[in-house]
């Protein structure tokens, strides 16, 4: 089993398929971290979500 990354910065066009990537990981245990960020570069919409391990959070 791999060893689950405390911390982790997703980044991805802001559609379906980003935001169940995040989904997922927060089924796996993450929770969010800080706001989301986006921008735009001309065709798509770029967001960036941190994300931490439940059991580091403090």
């Amino acid at each position: 089993m791999e060893k689950k990354l405390r911390y982790r910065l997703i980044t991805g066009k802001d559609d379906a398929t980003f935001c169940q990537r995040i989904s997922d990981l927060l089924d796996e245990g993450y929770m969010l971290y800080g706001s989301p960020s986006c921008t735009f570069n001309g065709t798509n919409v770029i967001v960036t979500q941190a994300v931490i391990l439940k059991d580091t959070a403090k």
